[in-house]
């Protein structure tokens, strides 16, 4: 499997430490139902909801109908369920044009947003793709400087205005910037008050609206960054920015940091909304296209 593996059953080992935990050692289970119980309730402890680690359980059910117990074929089938749960939302992030690709990035204060349009600025470039930051969280002015040495780091330009000022009028600059100088991608930070803030809304909205007006097609991507230790809370935020304002992708963050990383299956099974990236670590190359096997794998299986 490779370092891809590696690399995220390390970043998941608090959450894989919590759904294992939960397991019988092998050859302890009595029955298939006695396995699926531990089961149920090691989602549950990881914030994939009950509804999720009902649905888990009733998939692997049905894929051992008639077979005999086996305590390793039921592993399988839970990897192979939740696969299949995580594969309708495995959607990594495709720049194309017509350019410049404009991304607005989403996500309440503290959820990683600017770090992730960094580390995803370090990416694109990577690629090949030419990129400038617009720094429209202008409600703290921490938020302007963190941006401003992400780019320095990552090596490409931001347009930003003084702290306080019209975020609408940083993102139009930005993405008129971007026009005159052949820029590929623009990746626009924004304010995350409370995601339960009318007036947020309703400056993300005005954002979203001006840079359509300067390039008809943009937003390309409006991406949503959730902090997976706020675990099933973080459900709730991306319901409501998807409400508000139309999530196309959800970069999830943090996972090396919490016991909660099920919340990409809540997400994925009741939202549907596609998921771009999982930040493994503070590392600029641990943030990962999100794949699904890799993820359920890495949760389960030993190697």
């Amino acid at each position: 499997m490779g370092s891809v593996f590696s690399r995220i059953k390390k970043g998941l080992t608090k959450t894989r430490e919590k759904i294992l935990g939960i397991f019988p050692a092998p050859g302890e289970a009595k029955n298939l139902e006695e396995f699926l119980e531990r089961v149920e309730e090691s989602l549950i402890l990881a914030d994939t909801g009950v509804d999720t680690a009902l649905f888990v359980v009733e998939e692997v059910k049905e894929r051992l109908r008639g077979k005999n117990w086996d305590e390793k074929a039921a592993r399988d089938a839970v990897v192979d369920a939740i696969s299949d749960i995580l594969g309708e939302v495995e959607s990594p992030l495709q720049v194309e044009p017509p350019f410049p690709f404009v991304v607005l990035v989403l996500g309440v204060n503290g959820s990683g947003k600017t770090t992730t349009i960094g580390k995803m600025a370090a990416l694109l470039k990577e690629s090949g793709r030419s990129v400038l930051l617009g720094a429209a969280d202008t409600f703290r002015a921490a938020a302007i400087d963190q941006l401003e040495i992400w780019g320095e780091r990552v090596g490409v330009p931001v347009v930003k205005h003084s702290p306080g000022a019209d975020a609408s009028a940083v993102a139009f600059d930005a993405v008129r910037a971007a026009r005159a100088r052949g820029i590929d991608v623009v990746i626009i930070d924004t304010a995350g008050r409370l995601h339960t803030k009318k007036n947020l809304m309703e400056e993300l909205k005005k954002v979203k609206r001006v840079v359509g007006k300067e390039v008809p097609h943009a937003p390309s991507e409006v991406l949503l960054v959730i902090d997976a230790t706020t675990g099933l809370n973080g459900l709730s935020q991306a319901r409501v920015f998807h409400e508000e304002l139309g999530v196309t992708g959800i970069a999830v963050t943090k996972l090396d940091g919490t016991a909660k990383g099920g919340i990409i299956l809540a997400i994925s099974r009741e939202l549907k909304i596609p998921v771009r990236f999982v930040g493994v670590g503070e590392g600029v190359e641990d943030l990962r296209e999100f794949r699904a096997r890799p993820f359920a794998e890495a949760l389960f299986l030993d190697e």
